[in-house]
This record gives C-alpha cells, structure tokens and sequence, in this order.
C-alpha cells in the first residue's frame, strides 16, 4: 500500500509545459504596415493559425502557454485584408502605426 501511495505521488507531480498556436511576439506586429501583400505578412508571422473559410480576408494568430497546465500567456491577433493588402491590426499585440500614421512620412532621427 505505501509504494502505490508512494508510485502515484510521482505521476501528479509532473505536469508539461503546453505551447498553442503560432508564437507572437511584439517585435514581429512592429514589422507589420498597413499596404503590405499576405505574402509579405506570411513571410514575417508565419501561416496563420485560423483561417475563416467565409472570409478569406480575415486571418487569425493565437498563442496559449501554459507551463505546468496553468495558463501564464494568452496572445491574440487578428489581421484583417482588403484586395490581397494588410488593412487593419487587432488583438492583445499593438501595432506600430496606425492606417493614418502609414500614410506619413517617417521622421528622420
């Protein structure tokens, strides 16, 4: 009896580290511009991990760890296109520039 209490405190005591979905990280939503084509952006994010089927449009990046099975970091972007260009940048991730700042030039340091 005390080696079966013994052998299944071991087995509870290890959880694994669970990583879901595509890694984002901060820098990589800084390289995204409002105008750039899906290649480009696939190129930077990677293929994204929900496509919609209805709305091709609409590309979606989720990422979950949970070390020990316990949720730490939840990440969410969703990219959204317009006639093959990079519109719109939404999610837990904040992006660059905005549509209206893209159109400015940059300043020069």
């Amino acid at each position: 009896m005390l080696l079966a209490m013994t052998l299944s405190a071991c087995f509870s005591l290890y959880r694994v580290d669970i990583r879901q979905g595509n890694q984002i990280s901060q820098e990589m939503v800084f390289q995204l511009r409002p105008g750039m084509t899906e290649e480009q952006v696939r190129f930077i994010m990677g293929s994204p991990l929900l496509q919609d089927p209805f709305r091709n449009n609409r590309w979606d990046y989720v990422y979950r760890f949970s070390p020990k099975g316990k949720l730490e970091e939840s990440r969410r972007v969703t990219l959204m296109f317009a006639d093959g260009k990079l519109v719109s940048i939404e999610g837990d991730v904040i992006a660059a520039v905005t549509p209206d700042a893209a159109s400015q030039p940059a300043a020069k340091p």
